[in-house]
Protein backbone atom coordinates (compact mmCIF):
# COMPACT_ATOMS: atom_id res chain seq x y z
CA UNK A 1 0.00 0.00 0.00
CA UNK A 2 2.80 2.02 0.99
CA UNK A 3 3.98 1.54 -2.33
CA UNK A 4 1.45 2.54 -4.31
CA UNK A 5 1.10 5.83 -2.49
CA UNK A 6 4.97 6.36 -3.44
CA UNK A 7 4.71 5.44 -6.49
CA UNK A 8 1.12 8.07 -7.02
CA UNK A 9 3.19 11.08 -5.42
CA UNK A 10 6.37 10.35 -7.96
CA UNK A 11 4.12 10.47 -10.75
CA UNK A 12 2.06 13.22 -9.58
CA UNK A 13 5.58 15.28 -8.86
CA UNK A 14 7.17 14.38 -11.89
CA UNK A 15 3.73 15.37 -14.00
CA UNK A 16 3.68 18.42 -12.60
CA UNK A 17 7.54 18.96 -13.30
CA UNK A 18 7.16 18.07 -16.71
CA UNK A 19 3.74 20.73 -17.01
CA UNK A 20 5.78 23.44 -15.76
CA UNK A 21 8.56 22.55 -18.15
CA UNK A 22 6.15 22.56 -20.75
CA UNK A 23 4.87 26.05 -20.06
CA UNK A 24 8.66 27.30 -19.81
CA UNK A 25 9.06 25.68 -23.33
CA UNK A 26 6.12 27.07 -24.81
CA UNK A 27 7.34 30.97 -23.93
CA UNK A 28 9.27 33.05 -26.62
CA UNK A 29 12.20 33.92 -24.95
CA UNK A 30 15.02 36.35 -25.87
CA UNK A 31 18.67 36.56 -25.04
CA UNK A 32 18.75 39.14 -22.10
CA UNK A 33 21.17 37.05 -19.11
CA UNK A 34 23.75 40.03 -19.86
CA UNK A 35 24.25 43.60 -20.90
CA UNK A 36 25.70 42.36 -23.86
CA UNK A 37 23.10 40.02 -24.61
CA UNK A 38 20.55 43.19 -24.46
CA UNK A 39 23.03 44.96 -26.48
CA UNK A 40 23.59 42.04 -29.35
CA UNK A 41 19.26 41.55 -29.06
CA UNK A 42 19.47 45.52 -30.30
CA UNK A 43 22.09 46.15 -32.66
CA UNK A 44 20.80 47.03 -35.59
CA UNK A 45 22.21 45.41 -38.99
CA UNK A 46 20.69 46.01 -42.53
CA UNK A 47 17.86 43.72 -43.12
CA UNK A 48 17.24 42.66 -39.50
CA UNK A 49 13.98 41.61 -38.02
CA UNK A 50 11.93 43.63 -36.81
CA UNK A 51 11.13 43.33 -33.09
CA UNK A 52 7.77 44.13 -31.74
CA UNK A 53 7.44 45.32 -28.19
CA UNK A 54 4.54 44.88 -25.79
CA UNK A 55 3.15 48.79 -24.45
CA UNK A 56 2.53 47.76 -21.07
CA UNK A 57 2.86 44.77 -21.73
CA UNK A 58 0.13 43.87 -24.37
CA UNK A 59 -3.40 43.70 -24.17
CA UNK A 60 -5.23 41.14 -24.77
CA UNK A 61 -9.24 39.83 -23.33
CA UNK A 62 -7.96 38.61 -20.34
CA UNK A 63 -4.88 40.00 -19.99
CA UNK A 64 -4.73 43.19 -18.62
CA UNK A 65 -1.99 45.63 -18.99
CA UNK A 66 1.27 45.64 -16.44
CA UNK A 67 0.70 42.12 -15.02
CA UNK A 68 3.18 39.18 -15.48
CA UNK A 69 0.10 37.25 -16.35
CA UNK A 70 0.21 39.43 -19.33
CA UNK A 71 3.58 39.48 -20.28
CA UNK A 72 3.41 35.33 -20.45
CA UNK A 73 0.43 35.56 -22.90
CA UNK A 74 2.21 37.44 -25.24
CA UNK A 75 5.55 35.49 -24.90
CA UNK A 76 3.59 32.59 -25.36
CA UNK A 77 2.64 33.86 -29.22
CA UNK A 78 6.14 35.39 -30.01
CA UNK A 79 9.38 36.92 -28.76
CA UNK A 80 8.54 40.80 -26.92
CA UNK A 81 9.76 43.40 -24.98
CA UNK A 82 7.83 45.22 -22.56
CA UNK A 83 7.34 48.63 -22.15
CA UNK A 84 6.30 49.05 -17.94
CA UNK A 85 5.67 51.99 -15.45
CA UNK A 86 6.43 51.89 -11.80
CA UNK A 87 4.57 53.59 -9.42
CA UNK A 88 5.45 53.81 -5.79
CA UNK A 89 2.73 52.68 -2.85
CA UNK A 90 1.93 54.80 0.29
CA UNK A 91 4.27 52.57 2.58
CA UNK A 92 7.17 52.58 -0.42
CA UNK A 93 6.54 49.40 -2.55
CA UNK A 94 7.22 49.70 -6.05
CA UNK A 95 4.50 48.41 -8.20
CA UNK A 96 3.38 47.86 -11.51
CA UNK A 97 0.61 50.64 -12.42
CA UNK A 98 0.47 52.98 -14.97
CA UNK A 99 -1.83 55.57 -13.73
CA UNK A 100 -1.47 57.77 -10.37
CA UNK A 101 -4.90 55.76 -9.87
CA UNK A 102 -5.94 52.44 -9.90
CA UNK A 103 -8.95 53.43 -11.56
CA UNK A 104 -8.75 52.36 -14.77
CA UNK A 105 -7.19 49.39 -14.04
CA UNK A 106 -8.72 47.51 -11.04
CA UNK A 107 -12.37 46.98 -9.59
CA UNK A 108 -11.02 49.79 -6.93
CA UNK A 109 -10.53 53.09 -7.01
CA UNK A 110 -8.15 56.04 -5.67
CA UNK A 111 -4.81 56.82 -5.86
CA UNK A 112 -1.90 54.34 -5.76
CA UNK A 113 -0.06 56.11 -3.30
CA UNK A 114 -2.84 56.01 -0.54
CA UNK A 115 -2.93 52.41 -0.30
CA UNK A 116 -0.11 50.06 1.14
CA UNK A 117 0.62 47.17 -1.24
CA UNK A 118 -1.23 44.50 1.22
CA UNK A 119 -4.18 46.51 0.67
CA UNK A 120 -3.38 46.79 -3.09
CA UNK A 121 -3.71 42.77 -2.79
CA UNK A 122 -7.31 43.48 -2.01
CA UNK A 123 -8.38 44.84 -5.89
CA UNK A 124 -8.17 42.71 -9.21
CA UNK A 125 -7.00 44.11 -12.13
CA UNK A 126 -9.51 44.84 -15.17
CA UNK A 127 -8.63 44.01 -18.75
CA UNK A 128 -8.63 47.24 -21.33
CA UNK A 129 -12.56 45.82 -22.18
CA UNK A 130 -13.66 46.27 -18.18
CA UNK A 131 -13.48 42.40 -17.23
CA UNK A 132 -12.56 41.97 -13.82
CA UNK A 133 -9.69 39.39 -13.82
CA UNK A 134 -8.51 37.07 -10.79
CA UNK A 135 -4.74 38.71 -11.50
CA UNK A 136 -3.13 41.56 -8.39
CA UNK A 137 -1.01 44.25 -8.89
CA UNK A 138 2.70 42.86 -9.15
CA UNK A 139 5.43 44.58 -7.42
CA UNK A 140 8.18 45.63 -9.70
CA UNK A 141 10.84 43.28 -8.13
CA UNK A 142 8.35 40.32 -8.37
CA UNK A 143 8.73 41.64 -12.87
CA UNK A 144 12.14 41.79 -12.74
CA UNK A 145 12.90 38.42 -10.73
CA UNK A 146 10.25 36.83 -12.98
CA UNK A 147 11.81 38.19 -16.51
CA UNK A 148 15.28 37.54 -15.83
CA UNK A 149 15.95 34.47 -18.75
CA UNK A 150 12.92 35.40 -20.44
CA UNK A 151 12.59 38.80 -21.76
CA UNK A 152 13.88 42.32 -21.34
CA UNK A 153 11.78 45.41 -19.34
CA UNK A 154 11.89 48.90 -20.28
CA UNK A 155 10.78 51.21 -17.68
CA UNK A 156 8.65 54.25 -18.25
CA UNK A 157 9.48 57.14 -16.03
CA UNK A 158 6.76 57.81 -13.25
CA UNK A 159 7.13 58.79 -9.32
CA UNK A 160 9.39 56.18 -8.57
CA UNK A 161 12.74 58.27 -8.47
CA UNK A 162 15.93 56.66 -10.78
CA UNK A 163 18.17 55.99 -8.20
CA UNK A 164 15.55 53.82 -5.70
CA UNK A 165 14.35 51.88 -9.55
CA UNK A 166 18.65 51.69 -10.01
CA UNK A 167 18.76 50.07 -6.15
CA UNK A 168 16.48 47.59 -6.85
CA UNK A 169 17.79 46.62 -10.31
CA UNK A 170 21.27 46.02 -8.61
CA UNK A 171 19.15 43.70 -5.66
CA UNK A 172 17.91 41.75 -8.31
CA UNK A 173 21.23 41.06 -10.23
CA UNK A 174 19.42 41.88 -12.86
CA UNK A 175 20.97 42.89 -16.53
CA UNK A 176 18.02 42.68 -18.88
CA UNK A 177 16.55 46.17 -17.90
CA UNK A 178 16.62 49.26 -19.68
CA UNK A 179 15.16 52.80 -18.45
CA UNK A 180 13.02 55.45 -20.62
CA UNK A 181 15.13 58.45 -20.82
CA UNK A 182 13.49 61.79 -22.87
CA UNK A 183 16.24 63.98 -23.50
CA UNK A 184 19.92 63.62 -23.25
CA UNK A 185 20.29 65.38 -19.75
CA UNK A 186 18.07 63.16 -18.37
CA UNK A 187 20.19 59.83 -19.91
CA UNK A 188 23.19 61.47 -18.19
CA UNK A 189 21.28 61.89 -14.63
CA UNK A 190 20.45 57.89 -15.12
CA UNK A 191 23.96 57.02 -16.17
CA UNK A 192 25.60 58.65 -12.67
CA UNK A 193 23.62 56.65 -11.22
CA UNK A 194 24.07 53.53 -12.75
CA UNK A 195 27.03 53.14 -14.83
CA UNK A 196 25.61 50.03 -16.27
CA UNK A 197 22.28 51.86 -17.68
CA UNK A 198 20.65 51.25 -20.79
CA UNK A 199 18.25 53.17 -22.21
CA UNK A 200 15.29 53.69 -24.68
CA UNK A 201 15.77 57.43 -25.63
CA UNK A 202 13.27 59.75 -27.28
CA UNK A 203 15.21 61.51 -30.18
CA UNK A 204 13.07 62.84 -32.87
CA UNK A 205 15.29 65.43 -34.68
CA UNK A 206 19.02 65.99 -35.54
CA UNK A 207 19.50 68.56 -32.82
CA UNK A 208 18.32 65.79 -30.16
CA UNK A 209 20.32 63.39 -31.68
CA UNK A 210 23.97 65.30 -31.58
CA UNK A 211 22.97 66.05 -28.17
CA UNK A 212 22.93 62.38 -27.09
CA UNK A 213 26.23 62.19 -28.97
CA UNK A 214 27.63 64.75 -26.89
CA UNK A 215 27.40 62.91 -23.69
CA UNK A 216 29.74 60.30 -24.69
CA UNK A 217 27.27 57.27 -23.39
CA UNK A 218 27.94 54.34 -26.13
CA UNK A 219 25.46 54.24 -28.46
CA UNK A 220 25.49 50.45 -27.79
CA UNK A 221 23.01 51.54 -25.18
CA UNK A 222 20.79 52.58 -27.07
CA UNK A 223 17.11 51.98 -28.97
CA UNK A 224 15.56 55.23 -30.01
CA UNK A 225 12.41 55.93 -30.13
CA UNK A 226 11.84 58.21 -33.39
CA UNK A 227 7.62 58.91 -33.77
CA UNK A 228 4.73 58.07 -33.24
CA UNK A 229 2.76 55.85 -35.68
CA UNK A 230 4.91 55.76 -38.97
CA UNK A 231 8.61 56.37 -40.50
CA UNK A 232 8.29 60.04 -41.85
CA UNK A 233 11.27 60.55 -45.19
CA UNK A 234 11.69 63.99 -44.51
CA UNK A 235 13.47 62.06 -41.00
CA UNK A 236 15.42 60.10 -42.93
CA UNK A 237 19.26 61.49 -42.08
CA UNK A 238 18.18 61.18 -38.57
CA UNK A 239 17.17 57.16 -39.01
CA UNK A 240 20.49 56.76 -41.01
CA UNK A 241 22.41 58.29 -38.18
CA UNK A 242 21.27 55.88 -35.77
CA UNK A 243 21.52 53.10 -37.92
CA UNK A 244 24.99 54.35 -39.24
CA UNK A 245 26.09 53.65 -35.60
CA UNK A 246 24.16 50.14 -35.12
CA UNK A 247 20.80 51.67 -33.15
CA UNK A 248 17.24 50.85 -33.88
CA UNK A 249 14.82 53.11 -34.62
CA UNK A 250 11.51 52.19 -32.94
CA UNK A 251 7.65 53.54 -33.35
CA UNK A 252 4.92 53.60 -31.47
CA UNK A 253 1.27 52.48 -32.48
CA UNK A 254 -0.15 53.15 -29.09
CA UNK A 255 -1.83 56.51 -30.16
CA UNK A 256 -2.58 55.97 -33.41
CA UNK A 257 -3.40 52.37 -34.94
CA UNK A 258 -3.51 50.87 -31.79
CA UNK A 259 -6.80 52.88 -31.39
CA UNK A 260 -8.71 51.51 -34.18
CA UNK A 261 -11.75 49.64 -32.81
CA UNK A 262 -11.52 45.99 -34.50
CA UNK A 263 -8.31 44.20 -35.13
CA UNK A 264 -9.13 43.35 -38.73
CA UNK A 265 -8.64 47.38 -39.23
CA UNK A 266 -5.26 47.90 -36.94
CA UNK A 267 -4.06 44.43 -39.46
CA UNK A 268 -4.45 46.43 -42.36
CA UNK A 269 -2.48 49.87 -40.82
CA UNK A 270 -0.45 47.44 -39.06
CA UNK A 271 1.22 45.96 -42.36
CA UNK A 272 1.58 49.24 -43.96
CA UNK A 273 3.86 50.23 -40.96
CA UNK A 274 5.48 47.00 -41.24
CA UNK A 275 6.34 47.25 -45.16
CA UNK A 276 8.29 50.82 -43.99
CA UNK A 277 10.61 48.04 -42.06
CA UNK A 278 10.86 50.32 -38.64
CA UNK A 279 13.40 48.65 -36.60
CA UNK A 280 11.03 48.06 -33.27
CA UNK A 281 6.96 48.35 -33.56
CA UNK A 282 5.72 49.40 -30.49
CA UNK A 283 2.14 48.27 -29.92
CA UNK A 284 -0.81 47.72 -27.38
CA UNK A 285 -1.65 44.23 -29.21
CA UNK A 286 1.80 42.55 -29.57
CA UNK A 287 -0.13 39.36 -30.35
CA UNK A 288 -1.86 40.71 -33.27
CA UNK A 289 1.45 41.31 -35.22
CA UNK A 290 2.15 37.33 -35.42
CA UNK A 291 1.44 35.91 -38.88
CA UNK A 292 1.90 39.92 -40.19
CA UNK A 293 5.58 40.59 -40.36
CA UNK A 294 6.51 37.09 -41.99
CA UNK A 295 4.90 38.32 -45.09
CA UNK A 296 7.17 40.93 -45.83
Amino acid sequence: MKKCIYLIITIFIVSSCGEQRKVAEELHTIPCDTYSDVEAYFRYTEGCDIIISGHRGGNAPGYPENSIETFENTLRHLPSFFEIDPRMTKDSVMVLMHDDTIDRTTNGTGRVSDYTFDELQEFRLVDRWGTVTDFKIPSVESAIRWSKGKTILNFDKKDVTRDVLAAMIKKCGAENIIYTVHNAADALSVYAIDPNAHFSAFIATMDAFREYEATGIPWSRYIVYVENGTLLPEQQELYDALHKRGVRCMIALAPTHDRLPTAEERAVRYREEIAKRPDIIESDFPVEFVGLIKDF
